[in-house]
């Protein structure tokens, strides 16, 4: 049953079930995330339950079977291979490399796929700090949180970013809230509804909470 379309809708339900409290990927936010229907989703979710790729539960949300899971998790593979191969061996910049790596990920071969990782080094992480799952399907799983729940006087580790928009990333670097880069949560302002971080080796910068729950962290 692969095909772009199954993938992209595979690779939404599994990112949107791992972010719900429940385990389940809701109707209306597949849609929104795929820029279609309500109605167009409905029809692809009975094309997957018939393939044995998901379960819809009656009035309920949508989860992939162990099957629809790892199909998922080799377009993740695939997809963050490939923008780190595009950052690392190509010199594109990471803001750029997502857009093209949703084209090139469906078009890539097992074969292909294994060399790039094999060339890569076998890396654990993408430029944005997401994990990669090996060829069967694990993935690394350290425990992160957003820069707004850190307190004062904490030092943490920027694990992941969450936006991968092109402005967000750009301002990323500009700030030094790379991947890699430890942080010191100088202060925190609830009231105002900021925070005061300070890059190693490069000036303070104070960002808002609500791009601070984009950057992911663990304590240093």
């Amino acid at each position: 049953m692969a095909s772009e379309t199954v993938e992209n809708y595979l690779k939404t339900i599994d990112n949107l079930a791992r972010e719900s409290v429940t385990g389940e990927a809701a109707v209306s936010g597949i849609a929104t995330l795929l820029g279609v229907t309500k109605g167009s989703v409905s029809s692809m979710i009975r094309k997957l339950s018939a393939a044995g790729l998901a379960v819809a539960e009656p009035y309920g949300g949508v989860r992939l079977t162990p099957q629809g899971r790892k199909a998922a998790s080799d377009v993740l593979r695939r997809h963050r291979l490939i923008e780190l191969f595009l950052v690392e061996v190509v010199g594109l910049d990471w803001s750029e490399v997502h857009a093209e790596a949703e084209r090139l990920e469906h078009a890539v071969s097992p074969k292909l796929l294994d060399r790039l990782d094999e060339m890569l080094g076998r890396p654990k992480y993408d430029p944005h700090g997401d994990p990669i799952p090996d060829a069967a399907g694990r993935f690394d799983t350290a425990a992160l949180v957003p820069l707004s729940a850190c307190t004062t006087g904490t030092k943490v580790v920027i694990g992941r970013i969450c936006d991968q928009g092109g402005d967000f990333l750009r301002f990323v670097d500009r700030t030094g809230l790379r991947p890699g880069t430890t942080v010191l949560v100088e202060s925190v302002d609830p009231l105002a509804g900021a925070i005061v971080l300070k890059p190693k080796g490069r000036p303070a910068v104070t960002v808002s909470f609500a791009v601070a729950e984009k950057v992911l962290a663990r304590a240093k």
